[in-house]
């Protein structure tokens, strides 16, 4: 089976007047149809200059990222971003955030406007789409930003820390809601966090990245026995703490050493 996303060989380097900061090196992975991995490693190793190769933003130095077993070409509108902040316009309707993204590809149609207005109504926004984004709690505008990343209709979602900006509690149940949107929308997710357990609660698989350069130190299958559980269900499952402590271990051992670790 060719897998949706397909990493070889990537490196990348930052170029300034002092000289070369290399951020990347030989990062090799894959992400099949429907899987959702989580991506964590020290701070500053270079997580979101990874999904910003991923999506085109920046050119690798070398490496190869292929779609469907395509080479990605820099204007792929199989890759949604969604960023740490919702980013909505205070001058705009929830509803006209939403259609954002839709405006701009030129796709703002009949259709297309059917089915934002039915994924706000799934989605618990139906009487907000006439309300300012001021008039909504936090966890409701990520919902938004969501929704307007979604209508777009790309297969895979790179996620860069979406939760980051939450409370503590709006975070777990954020969390809980995205996750099951994605799920039900069955598309293929790679998500950016800090945070571990976050990791472990909601990913398929999760990959541990090194200090910069950041090299890859382990990709861990999270072997929970049922794979549609709920992100907050997980968190009391048995094997939420043994892998949350092997997601641990890995990161504090400052080898650059590949491990298997869970596969």
């Amino acid at each position: 089976m060719i897998p949706k996303l397909e990493v070889s060989g990537l490196c990348y380097s930052y170029h300034t007047m002092e000289g070369e900061t290399q951020a990347l090196y030989n990062i090799s992975f894959s992400v099949n149809t429907g899987e959702f991995l989580a991506i964590v490693g020290p701070s500053g190793c270079g997580k979101s200059t990874l999904l910003s190769l991923l999506c085109g933003l920046l050119p690798p130095d070398s490496g190869e990222i292929r779609i469907d077993g395509r080479p990605e070409t820099g204007h792929a509108e199989e890759i949604g971003y969604m960023l740490q902040r919702d980013h909505l316009f205070e001058w705009r309707t929830i509803l006209a955030n939403a259609s954002l993204g839709l405006e701009i590809r030129k796709k703002n149609d009949e259709a297309h406007q059917k089915r934002l207005k039915e994924m706000m109504a799934d989605y618990g926004l139906a009487h907000f789409m006439n309300a300012r984004p001021s008039e909504l709690s936090g966890g409701m505008r990520q919902r938004a930003a969501l929704i307007r990343t979604l209508a777009l209709e790309p297969d895979i979602l790179l996620l860069d820390e979406p939760f980051s900006a939450l409370d503590y509690q709006t975070r777990l149940s954020v969390c809980d809601d995205i996750s099951a949107i994605i799920r039900k929308q069955h598309k293929t997710a790679v998500l950016i966090t800090h945070d571990l357990s976050e990791a472990v609660s909601v990913a398929d698989r999760i990959m541990i990245l090194s200090d910069r350069p950041a090299r890859i130190k382990a990709i861990l299958k999270t072997p929970f026995p049922d794979p549609d559980m709920t992100p907050l269900k997980r968190r009391n499952d048995p094997v939420f703490s043994s892998c949350f402590n092997e997601v641990w271990t890995i990161l504090q051992n400052k080898s650059t050493e590949v491990s298997h670790g869970i596969t």
